[in-house]
């Protein structure tokens, strides 16, 4: 596997090949992100995956100092899943200057849910994402992105980045990887201490019993159901922004008065202590 620093030598070593395939991450790897690298070679004739740690996507309160950065221990992990090519640009090289450009998703999917208590969230994943993908597809006539669906809205607004603006970039989404209790696989549960790690799998519990209860369920009794979910686990002592259900295709309420008409998911984000974990279920 080759490591470059640099967007021009990311495209001398792309020369000659017709269809990358690329898996975009922030390091501190895990299973997921393999399980995507993995699923990616089927589908390009060069697989290519890049560590950044966005800042533009961080709120001055978050964790952008912080956040683990394990470059070494990512890049053999990489290779071990057949990685042809890792993009590990310094700060410097994909933003040289303040990156006054921005994208700036369509308000009624990136203000929501993670943008509503994120907010300018996904003005920084789609601006990076755009600035990756110009870096990797340049000159290519097609190519494939891997996005895990852990972060089911970020899949959404970037197959909507892609499909209006006309890229030649198929986006996969690739199923949530969890542990053996259940909880979905995330760079940050690194911060969860040993009694969270064991609380952490609620989330998911909560986000079924919510599934199954709306199966059954009226639209009207919706707002109700959601309420008694995040009750739930408020008197576990989490924190919840959200439990919710929403339409897939389009993250809105469902507008059938059955909701199990509706091809629907569970989307949830609560802290627990520090941390911030986000899950979702289809239904």
């Amino acid at each position: 596997m080759q490591i470059v620093h640099t967007i021009a030598d990311l495209r001398e070593q792309l020369r000659g090949f017709q269809r990358p395939a690329f898996v975009p991450t922030m390091g501190n790897l895990h299973d997921g992100h393999i399980a995507l690298v993995k699923q990616a070679r089927t589908l390009g004739d060069v697989t290519v995956s890049s560590i950044f740690v966005n800042r533009l996507q961080f709120a001055p309160n978050e964790d952008f100092d912080s956040y683990p950065r394990t470059l070494d221990a990512d890049a053999q992990r990489l290779e071990a899943a057949g990685c042809n090519l890792l993009f590990a640009p310094r700060e410097k090289e994909l933003y040289p200057q303040p990156q006054t450009y921005k994208v700036h998703p369509a308000s009624e999917l990136s203000d929501i849910l993670e943008g509503h208590f994120r907010p300018g969230f996904f003005i920084g994943v789609s601006t990076v994402v755009l600035k990756l993908f110009s870096c990797v597809f340049a000159g290519m006539p097609e190519g494939v992105a891997a996005f895990g669906k852990k972060d089911y809205q970020q899949v959404l607004v970037v197959q909507r980045m892609v499909q209006q603006l006309a890229l030649p970039i198929e986006i996969i989404a690739g199923e949530t990887q969890r542990a053996a209790d259940g909880l979905a696989l995330s760079s940050r549960n690194s911060y969860l201490s040993t009694t969270e790690r064991a609380e952490a799998v609620q989330l998911l519990i909560a986000l079924k019993a919510l599934g199954q209860a709306a199966k059954g369920a009226r639209l009207a009794q919706l707002p109700e159901l959601e309420a008694a979910a995040m009750q739930t686990l408020a008197r576990r002592g989490w924190k919840p922004d959200y439990l919710t259900v929403r339409r897939r295709s389009d993250l809105l309420l469902p507008q059938s008065e059955a909701l199990a008409s509706d091809p629907l998911v569970v989307l949830g984000a609560a802290k627990l202590g520090m941390t911030r974990l986000i899950d979702n279920i289809e239904i």
